[in-house]
């Protein structure tokens, strides 16, 4: 089932598909992996919350894949916690960005959010990243304290937004 779809802007208006999907595929966990490494690259290990496949396949998970045809764009997750969700594991493939679709995944996790009766979404993010925490702000998440078991970290920034339903 689909839980987004529609045509992309710009000159190719081929489908965008977004659906829950298992971690476990090659090309998932190359993308995973491209994003492990750059994560890697810009900051000290110990900054990095980053959620392994056999994590991201537990049952309070739930994770999507955007793609295009067979091709993989990104994906996204959304961890059930007590009282809010946690988004974890965003990343849109290089050659996919500037075409929104963060947005339209992000939008993804917040409707699979809601159908969980989830009234807040939570995120940790990086200094060294000011796509994402522009994408974040434009999609109405303010800065918090850190939040869970994430502890105050130089390197982190901790965003809220609140779900209508």
């Amino acid at each position: 089932m689909s839980l987004l779809s529609g045509p992309t802007s710009g000159e190719n208006s081929s489908e965008i598909i977004i659906r829950r999907s298992s971690p476990d595929a090659p090309e998932v966990r190359a993308l995973l992996a491209e994003l492990d490494g750059y994560l890697n690259y810009l900051y000290p290990s110990i900054s990095n919350a980053l959620m392994n496949i056999a994590e991201l396949r537990a049952p309070e998970v739930v994770f999507l894949v955007a793609r295009e045809g067979e091709k993989l764009l990104g994906c996204g997750a959304l961890v059930q916690r007590r009282g809010y969700g946690e988004i974890k594991r965003m990343m849109v493939a290089p050659s996919a960005r500037g075409k929104g679709l963060g947005s339209k995944i992000l939008h993804a996790i917040e409707v699979q959010a809601l159908a969980f009766d989830l009234r807040v979404l939570r995120l940790e993010t990086g200094i060294h990243q000011p796509e994402s925490i522009a994408l974040y702000k434009r999609a109405g998440f303010s800065e918090i304290a850190p939040f869970g078991e994430y502890q105050l970290d130089a390197y982190s920034r901790f965003m809220e937004k609140r779900l209508l339903p």
